[in-house]
């Protein structure tokens, strides 16, 4: 921490933060109401109260997870300017260094005890963002630091990064399709009232919401969080003031690639399959959450995460041929109201 803060900190550099820090557009409610708006529009047409809360807990569910993966690419973006389009592959190693755990302990995934299956599931998880942390570090300061400012560069060294990370991911685990059931104490269903909600889906809804919480908390309640908010409006101003805040784009990416390798991990068992492109084939819907929030916003992010998951559930059980593109009518239809997303904080 001290070798981020200077050595005085004048108090007149304090409220100069908080105007760089606090943008009019956070206080804007109206992006706020589109999540309720939206569900509260849905359930006469779906008809039946059941159904509805399926489909609903299972948007949000299906919300949490890609916002999670999101969460950290939007910071980078806003914060660094950086066009990560390798992001994918931290989402992939993450889901496959989990299997270091989850595969060989599978005989205490298939206990019916719940403690046990959480407690399984948590040394997974932290191993595989510990991994992609670490890995996300490597990253920025061997292949994204020479070509920072250079965003042609910065798309093909990326993506060419994540190519070759699918690969290692054959050399590592192999090509074959790698089975991730989930645990005992979370596989079916709770039925109330005729709604049957997933165990699992239920999990995810929870550790969306702590990894929203703990990053609004981080970013808006420390130190460090100011910084960052202030380096995402404008950098340039922070430096001026005497803050060295290049010292944190290092762990912004690193934590970035951690919440992708959390994610992962999420996904993976969520569809219960993994594939070396897992990571590639789910940055299209990153982008697309991200563009929809706003660069650099982890508020719009999460909000972006829920309305394309929550449209994609509702129009797959209302009109099946449109949630093919009903991400693309979403993004379209959000950029015609608000060009630069919902809660852009981006300098750029």
């Amino acid at each position: 921490m001290s070798a981020i803060l200077p050595a005085t900190e004048p108090k007149a550099n304090s409220n100069a933060q908080a105007d760089v820090a606090l943008p009019a557009a956070k206080r804007d409610i109206a992006p706020l109401l589109l999540v309720p708006a939206l569900m509260l529009a849905m359930l006469p047409l779906v008809g039946s109260f059941p159904t509805w809360l399926t489909l609903t807990v299972a948007g949000l569910a299906m919300g949490m997870m890609i916002f999670i993966m999101a969460s950290g690419l939007t910071l980078v973006f806003g914060l660094m300017s950086v066009l990560n389009f390798g992001h994918g592959a931290f989402v992939a190693v993450g889901a496959f260094t989990a299997t270091l755990v989850l595969l060989p302990m599978r005989g205490w995934l298939e206990m019916d005890s719940l403690l046990i299956n959480l407690g399984v599931l948590a040394l997974a998880v932290t191993l595989a963002m510990a991994v992609t942390g670490l890995l996300g570090w490597a990253f920025e300061r061997i292949i994204v630091k020479p070509v920072y400012g250079q965003h042609l560069k910065q798309i093909l060294i990326t993506m060419g990064g994540m190519i070759v990370a699918e690969q290692l991911i054959h050399v590592i685990w192999g090509a074959e399709t790698i089975a991730l059931p989930l645990p005992t104490a979370l596989r079916g269903a709770i039925v109330w009232q005729d709604a049957a909600v997933e165990k699992y889906r239920l999990v995810a809804v929870v550790v969306g919401l702590v990894v929203f919480v703990a990053m609004f908390l981080v970013l808006n309640r420390t130190k460090v969080g100011l910084l960052v908010r202030a380096g995402v409006e404008n950098g340039e101003m922070v430096e001026a003031l005497g803050y060295r805040i290049r010292r944190l784009f290092v762990a912004v990416f690193a934590a970035g690639s951690a919440l992708a390798g959390l994610g992962g991990v999420m996904w993976g068992l969520y569809k219960e399959t993994l594939t070396a492109a897992m990571g590639s084939e789910i940055m299209v819907m990153i982008f697309i959450v991200i563009i929809i929030g706003g660069l650099g916003s982890v508020g719009g992010c999460f909000i972006g995460a829920l309305l394309m998951a929550l449209v994609a559930n509702y129009a797959g059980f209302l009109a099946p041929k449109i949630a093919l593109v009903s991400s693309i009518i979403l993004m379209i239809s959000v950029l015609l109201w608000r060009p630069a997303g919902l809660y852009s904080t981006s300098r750029s």
